[in-house]
């Protein structure tokens, strides 16, 4: 799954606007940009470019809300260069966005709030891109892995 596919589907449907339904999707598909950017990422890094089932199974292995906790993780991310903190930061915002667009039923979507999420996503994706290669490699490790004490304890 491509961020940029996924950005220009949301464009189209939050152009179209035709109905709170695209509106909605549109929202939506911005999270899913900045999530499927953030899974190629981390098989590109760890695993190469091959799209072998290694890559797939890291591609894979990204979870919502483990990526989530480990973004909101203030003391960890405070390691991370501004460009990984301000694409975490988009993750957080937009992964809420996504919920209150598919279900929260009882809020309205306007055209103008569709195109700043989606503006929102593309911000991320070019952001995190231009973080080094080292730093987007540890930030993968980051919020695909569970966090545990160096061994022999903590230091």
């Amino acid at each position: 799954m491509d961020a940029r596919d996924l950005i220009a589907t949301a464009r189209i449907l939050a152009e179209r606007g035709s109905s709170q339904a695209d509106l909605r999707r549109a929202v939506s598909t911005a999270y899913y940009a900045v999530f499927h950017c953030l899974a190629a990422t981390a098989a590109d890094l760890l695993m190469g470019r091959r799209r072998d089932e290694a890559w797939h199974q890291v591609y894979r292995a990204l979870e919502h809300g483990k990526a989530r906790s480990a973004c909101e993780n203030k003391r960890a991310m405070a390691a991370f260069p501004p460009e990984v903190r301000a694409f975490a930061d988009a993750f957080v915002v937009l992964q809420d966005a996504r919920h209150q667009a598919d279900y929260a039923l009882h809020g309205r979507y306007g055209k103008l709030d569709a195109l700043a999420a989606i503006d929102g996503a593309e911000k991320a994706i070019e952001t995190i891109k231009r973080a080094d290669a080292r730093c987007r490699r540890s930030f993968a490790a980051h919020v695909l892995f569970r966090q545990r004490p160096p061994a022999g304890g903590l230091r």
